[in-house]
């Protein structure tokens, strides 16, 4: 592979992998208003390090380790502050469960892309907006032709119809979705 292809799948790896990171490094400073900040720091060591990272080996594992670092390096920064410290057990402890659920997280958005690839283009044009644009969804009506309430009803149908497919998906035996 050449260095432009690894640097190209890296670079893929790190972007599927945003969420996952920035939910597991809150999740081991909660509360704390800077877990975006120590996130994004974890990004620029990940890249800084890059060359150091093997392909074929667990890339979310390798991230989620050097975040680990990152938060670590956070809270000795920290470490002035009267501020509750657990033990480096129950930290560990902690590592586990978050990458547990992160796996969680990445099975339940894989099922719920696949729901919605199965959606008419229109369902999800309209799941897109209510949800991502940010616009109020009477604008959606008006430029629909339809009412806000019956834009409302087939949110909530659509909602429920996403769950049980995503229930669905999931619930398959040995499903990585």
């Amino acid at each position: 592979m050449s260095e432009a292809e690894h640097e190209g799948a890296f670079v893929a790896q790190l972007t599927e992998l945003q969420l996952p990171l920035q939910l597991y490094v809150a999740s081991l400073l909660p509360g704390e208003a800077a877990a975006k900040d120590v996130a994004q720091q974890a990004n620029a060591t990940l890249w800084r390090k890059r060359a150091d990272f093997e392909p074929g080996t667990n890339f979310k594992a390798w991230a989620f380790a050097v975040a680990r670092f990152e938060v670590l390096n956070f809270r000795k920064q920290q470490a002035r502050d009267a501020r509750l410290v657990f033990s480096g057990e129950l930290e560990e402890i902690f590592a586990e469960e978050i990458a547990v659920e992160a796996d969680e997280l990445d099975r339940r958005q894989r099922a719920l892309r696949g729901c919605l690839a199965k959606l008419r283009a229109k369902d999800r044009e309209l799941l897109m907006h209510r949800y991502a644009s940010g616009a109020p969804l009477s604008r959606f009506a008006e430029a629909a032709g339809r009412s806000v309430g019956g834009l409302k009803v087939t949110l909530h149908r659509l909602r429920r119809a996403l769950l049980r497919c995503i229930e669905a998906q999931l619930a398959k035996p040995g499903s990585q979705t």
